[in-house]
């Protein structure tokens, strides 16, 4: 699972019925300086990533995704998604390692 910050929404003109109940987030991963604590500054272009969203997270939330085959599992049929929000992320505490 991976960290990410929701800078948008996607809106869609048709959907797969397999996706409802959901919607499309548009997702900027967290890099190291984040979990040191660093304001999110956008990333260079194609950085960022379309995650499916069943949890309701919004802009500005934090959340936890999955990428590939488990982004996959949460769907009863086999259903193209290429990440899956798992988690809404209230609070998290980083201690880095010492050396």
């Amino acid at each position: 699972m991976r960290l990410g910050h929701v800078i948008g929404k996607v809106t869609l003109s048709q959907q797969d019925p397999a996706y409802q109940g959901g919607r499309f987030l548009l997702v900027q991963p967290f890099a190291k300086e984040q979990f040191k604590g660093a304001g999110m500054t956008p990333l260079a272009k194609g950085n960022s990533l379309v995650v499916y969203d069943n949890l309701g997270a919004d802009l500005g939330h934090v959340i936890g995704f999955t990428e590939g085959a488990e982004a996959t599992a949460p769907f009863d049929r086999p259903t193209p998604v290429d990440a899956f929000n798992a988690a809404i992320i209230d609070e998290f505490f980083y201690k880095p390692c010492q050396k």
